[in-house]
């Protein structure tokens, strides 16, 4: 009986050390932290930023972890992300590049008015620019992707805009630099804010019109907040904002090469046309929500979406003599985006 005993003890012994080995082998090497600033619900974080550290960790055999923190949940602001990777606060951190204005000025190309296409072309498009072009800007850190949202639309409280007289003395969310100077053409008063803020500044007045993608409204519920919709269709887009996916340079250095790898294959031009087309994906879903929330829908025609375009052409002008007058070839650098667009849009059948 004491046999059996002692027997089934050391059983248990080894039994229990070998589960104890297994589940250290399955430890994780290494751990990042994955920081941004738009809630759990948003296209951003379910369709694209949860994904993609799942993704890293299969392909890593569990090696990789990444824990994901949304809207801002490790502090700070949006405007601080970039330098929260650059500085290693957090290791791998996904943001607005307009958020930090003059510090990615060659990005700013793609934020001209009637510059983008879909967000899918438009983000390949930018991806190949910036490992061309942004090296500098971006020595900091470790580039993961470049990317755009879909072209933004115009959300607004209490009038319907259906030209740019409209648009006379509101009080509009400038989505970046180079559109606040776009919207002052026709007079209006563009306020800067990042998107997590706006919620409350339409409720409170702060804010007339939301210039915002349709993927975004129904994460925040600004289709809740406003009452018209107005659309700009057409070859190329309004405006887009541009973002940056970016890890801390010692993090990634700290990988051993197969596990670089890793981080390599869920980057780059593919990553970036995949996040693409997620947001353009995530257009119909933030639409639809308006749509159902009983709100009204207007879209400029073309004689007036090209009197916008006209209007807004001097912003591109600034553009590319100020990019010249700081030591860069603005007029080349321009071209080159508009070619890269062109290129992608083709490839991707969108032509």
């Amino acid at each position: 009986m004491r046999m059996k005993t002692l027997v089934a003890a050391v059983s248990l012994s080894i039994a229990g050390a070998t589960l104890s080995t297994a589940g250290l082998a399955a430890d994780p090497e290494f751990t990042f932290k994955l920081h941004h600033m738009l809630p759990p619900m948003s296209t951003a974080h379910r369709t694209f930023l949860a994904p993609w550290a799942e993704k890293v960790e299969k392909e890593s055999d569990g090696r990789i972890h990444i824990e994901v923190y949304p809207a801002m949940q490790l502090g700070g602001k949006p405007p601080q992300l970039f330098d929260q990777a650059r500085k290693g606060i957090a290791d791998i951190t996904w943001t607005v590049t307009g958020y930090t204005p003059g510090r990615f000025p060659k990005s700013t190309v793609f934020e001209l008015p009637f510059m983008p296409a879909s967000a899918k072309t438009t983000s390949m498009a930018m991806q190949e620019y910036a490992e061309k072009e942004m090296a500098d800007e971006l020595k900091d850190v470790h580039l993961l992707a470049v990317h755009t949202h879909s072209p933004g639309s115009l959300h607004s409280r209490e009038k319907q805009i259906k030209t740019g007289a409209d648009l006379d003395g509101t009080k509009l969310r400038a989505p970046n630099k180079v559109m606040a100077d776009a919207f002052a053409v026709f007079d209006a008063n563009p306020v800067f804010m990042p998107v997590p803020q706006m919620p409350s500044a339409l409720s409170k007045g702060v804010l007339e019109i939301a210039v915002l993608p349709f993927e975004v409204v129904a994460p925040l519920k600004i289709h809740e907040l406003v009452k018209y919709h107005t659309e700009i269709t057409g070859g190329r887009g309004l405006y887009v904002n541009t973002f940056l996916f970016a890890m801390n340079k010692d993090a990634y250095e700290s990988l051993p090469p197969d596990l670089q790898k890793v981080i390599d294959d869920n980057s780059g031009i593919e990553l970036a046309g995949h996040i693409g087309q997620l947001f353009d994906e995530g257009e119909t879903v933030g639409r639809d929500a308006a749509v159902k929330q009983g709100n009204t829908f207007y879209t400029l025609p073309d004689a007036e979406r090209d009197a916008w375009k006209q209007a807004m052409q001097p912003i591109t002008d600034a553009w590319i003599q100020e990019m010249t007058s700081e030591g860069h070839d603005g007029r080349r650098l321009y071209d080159e985006a508009k070619e890269l667009i062109n290129k992608y849009e083709k490839l991707n059948g969108e032509a």
